[in-house]
């Protein structure tokens, strides 16, 4: 009997040290109120890794964000009467000012104060699921899973124990439809070192820097002062998504009665929106904003490329470099300014833009022969020059439409073929009413930048040939644009424009273009794009026309 009493002891002494353990797990952590940390922003639908640094306070009511080492900063100071401010400190460069430091603010309400915002999150709801090592930190794991409708979204994270209590290691959250079959959203924030000491001069503004309010549509202040509020937060929709709403009033959009297509959309939108906001904050050459292709798929958006692969030789005629030899280039050129550009056009979801960057290089001809500016018709060239080549809506090159004006004697106007459709249609035309008879193309010599500038200086605008496979460039706003990523060999060529200008931008020099998405799109329809590297393919494959 004293032996099974000394086995049942030891057994409730298991028991009650086992529940103690367990009772431990079930309590959930709670983060320190005082912090300094680094970190990576991961969001990869975006494709996006952004470093951000923060302090915390929340006895003193007050925090600092910076993204991208400090080339952007926000300071939340809930202290401030009567509901707190939100910061938003940011170099800006414009055409007289290079990298002033300025300074935007966004003031609390009562129904809605400034808080100071931690880049932990709240673990409320959280509940603990495992242990395991967590790139050679051993941590506990806690996840929330939230159910709103058919969303299912789950936030996991990974905590590690330190001297001075729990810390993060890894958080990470997964939104899944569950009526669509799909994920919709993932971010992933992995921590540094967290620090506990920290000068508290660092919630302090610059001394003597004014502070301005924000321009644009009030919810997307809030994101722009405050961007990660909306990644640790689970109880609550986010901004984004109440941006999607002014979004959707501002285009005219309409697809409330597909809960499919307004899923797909609002998804889309928020992607784009946080891609948007985070290459702004790093501090670029050129900024980029929300425009009308913001709810655009990947597949609508590469749709309005359209410029196909060379496959064959062109008959165009070589660059006269000796004819040029004596003239001296001005520094820079804006055809727009004399009046040989025609109004920016938007060629729909349709990969017209091949017929855009022809005629506008005939339109400039035409007006440098007879001072007149004459819209000529791009639905013409999509409909009738199938047979050298061209398919419409599916894509083009701007020579094989020279060629096609060539044999057929010239090419309409816009007003008498009819307007443009977005769309491919029935050839129909007057052989009367053709204008623009062409004598000639030039191929200006591949990657010869200066060959182009004379091109361009001497003939007028000349049709070119990019690469438009990042997506930094269909939401490119203002500035000098240079992608890293952007290919400029003759394969990468995938998008038809036309520039009709060059010249230089805090020391920056450019080509100016003009695309055919719209006055929404870019500097009312125009992008200045760096002559840097060639930097996505613009001397690659130029051409501009001769008239009889």
């Amino acid at each position: 009997m004293a032996l099974i009493g000394h086995w049942m002891g030891i057994i409730f002494l298991f028991t009650l040290f086992s529940a103690f353990d367990a009772q431990s797990w079930m309590n959930t952590p709670k983060f320190p109120d005082t912090y300094h940390v680094t970190g990576i922003l991961s969001l990869p639908f975006a494709e996006i890794k952004e470093p951000f640094e923060a302090w915390y306070n929340l006895s003193g009511n007050v925090s600092r964000i910076e993204y991208y080492y400090g080339q952007v900063i926000t300071l939340q100071h809930g202290f401030e009467k009567p509901a707190g401010i939100s910061y938003k400190i940011s170099p800006e460069t414009t055409e007289t000012e290079i990298n002033v430091i300025k300074c935007f603010q966004i003031n609390g309400t009562v129904d809605d104060p400034i808080l100071p915002q931690s880049v932990f999150p709240n673990l409320k709801g959280f509940k603990f699921i495992k242990e395991e090592d967590y790139k050679g930190q051993h941590c506990s794991v806690w996840q929330n899973i939230i159910y709103k409708n058919e969303k299912k979204n789950n936030y996991t994270i990974w905590i590690t124990n330190s001297t001075n209590g729990p810390i993060p290691v890894h958080y990470e959250m997964k939104g899944y439809n569950t009526l669509f079959g799909s994920h919709y959203d993932q971010y992933q924030l992995d921590y540094g070192t967290v620090h506990f000491d920290m000068d508290s001069n660092i919630f302090e503004l610059l001394e003597g820097l004014p502070c301005e309010g924000f321009t644009g549509p009030e919810v997307e202040h809030r994101i722009l002062a405050n961007p990660i509020q909306d990644l640790v937060t689970t109880d609550k929709e986010d901004q984004a998504h109440r941006l999607f709403q002014h979004y959707k009033e501002t285009f005219n959009r309409d697809y409330e009665t597909d809960d499919e297509e307004h899923d797909l959309r609002r998804t889309t939108f928020t992607h784009n929106v946080r891609y948007i906001h985070s290459m702004n904050r790093a501090n670029l050459t050129y900024k980029l904003e929300v425009n009308h292709l913001a709810d655009r798929t990947v597949a609508e958006t590469a749709a309005m490329r359209g410029r196909l692969k060379r496959t064959l030789q062109d008959n165009g005629q070589p660059f006269p470099t000796n004819q040029y030899i004596s003239i001296v280039v001005p520094l820079s050129v804006d055809w727009r300014l004399y009046g040989a550009v025609t109004p920016v056009k938007d060629q729909a979801v349709c990969g017209s833009c091949w017929s855009f960057a022809a005629t506008g290089a005939i339109e400039g001809a035409l007006y440098l022969k007879t001072g007149n500016l004459v819209p000529l018709s791009q639905q013409m060239l999509m409909d009738c020059t199938w047979g050298f080549g061209n398919h419409g809506c599916d894509g083009g090159l701007e020579w094989q439409t020279f060629e096609w004006i060539m044999k057929h004697g010239g090419i309409a106007d816009a007003e008498s073929y009819g307007s443009y459709m977005g769309q491919n249609g029935f050839c129909h035309y007057n052989q009367s009413t053709l204008t623009a008879k062409l004598k000639s193309y030039t191929r200006v010599t591949s990657g010869d930048t200066a060959a182009l500038k004379m091109a361009i200086f001497k003939n007028g605008p000349v049709a070119v040939g990019i690469n438009v496979e990042s997506k930094s460039f269909l939401f490119y706003s203002n500035g000098v644009y240079y992608e890293p990523n952007c290919g400029n060999d003759l394969k990468d060529l995938n998008h038809a424009v036309l520039a009709v200008g060059f010249g230089t931008l805090d020391d920056q020099p450019y080509w100016l273009i003009k695309n055919s998405w719209s006055t929404y799109w870019g500097n009312d329809g125009y992008i200045l794009m760096s002559m840097k590297d060639n930097n996505c393919g613009v001397a690659t494959d130029a051409f501009y026309v001769t008239l009889e």
